[in-house]
């Protein structure tokens, strides 16, 4: 059975540890990831575009150029991939690739599994609609009730404090709406 569940909120809250932690707790996280590039936008290729090659550490160009592994390093505490090539200077397609010398990668030591959930989101996409009505929902009215801009509060305890009876007033409210006031009344005491 997949479990359909993240602890990141949407792909604006997107996080790599987050995403990591889910996948190790046996949650089969179902988001969006976004894209940090503004090239989709310029009609050039973006990372998703490169196909990864993890048996023979490389990554495949969409002109099917090889942009090979050079080195590992750390970044914010997690360990990335960096690969390039040098063919780039001859490419029919290059203007729509890169405007630098060569085009250049950079892969997270986990990115297979972003790669494995793009693919099940791809191929299944009432997972991604199920996700939207169970997941978003709920936040877009905790949004609407805070005047969708702010915490009304300053100081990481107070908002924590914030969102949690935002949290709380969603639940009741949702309690009310399936079980009815008198059954949720009488199941206070309990």
């Amino acid at each position: 059975m997949l479990r359909i569940h993240c602890r990141a909120v949407d792909k604006n809250d997107f996080s790599d540890r987050e995403f990591l932690a889910c996948h190790e707790d046996g949650i089969t996280p179902i988001l969006p990831r976004p894209e940090t590039s503004g090239n989709r936008r310029k009609g050039m290729y973006v990372q998703a575009d490169f196909a990864d090659d993890a048996d023979a550490n490389v990554c495949r160009c969409p002109a099917g150029e090889t942009l090979t592994y050079r080195y590992t390093t750390e970044e914010g505490g997690l360990a990335v991939q960096r690969y390039w090539t040098n063919g780039c200077q001859a490419c029919p397609i290059k203007a729509r690739c890169t405007t630098g010398k060569e085009r250049r990668l950079t892969r997270w030591e986990h990115e297979h599994l972003i790669d494995d959930m793009r693919d099940r989101m791809s191929c299944d996409p009432e997972v991604t609609a199920l996700r939207r009505s169970t997941v978003e929902h709920p936040f877009a009215m905790l949004k609407a009730w805070m005047g969708a801009t702010h915490f009304r509060m300053r100081r990481l305890r107070r908002v924590r404090t914030e969102m949690a009876f935002h949290v709380l007033a969603q639940n009741i409210k949702r309690m009310i709406n399936r079980a009815g006031v008198r059954r949720l009344l009488a199941a206070i005491p309990a």
